[in-house]
């Protein structure tokens, strides 16, 4: 989904859905469920597709809303 975004010419949606899908997202709940919940190791790495999905979903909404399609090349 990321790169229909790419090809269409629209790259700073990308862009920002991976800001904040890995650094605000991603990097503070692997964090949080490895130190605080205690889950350890096991924690970081269900952080990583709970962060993938919810750029997914991210993305897909995005997408639905057609602004893509205004950007020029």
């Amino acid at each position: 989904m990321i790169n229909a975004f790419n090809g269409a010419g629209d790259t700073w949606t990308p862009t920002w859905i991976n800001v904040a899908g890995f650094w605000c997202f991603q990097v503070p709940l692997a964090y949080l469920l490895a130190k605080y919940i205690g889950m350890g190791p096991k924690g970081v790495f269900f952080a990583v597709p709970a962060a993938e999905i919810g750029m997914t979903i991210a993305a897909v909404l995005l997408f639905r809303t057609g602004r893509w399609k205004k950007i020029n090349v």
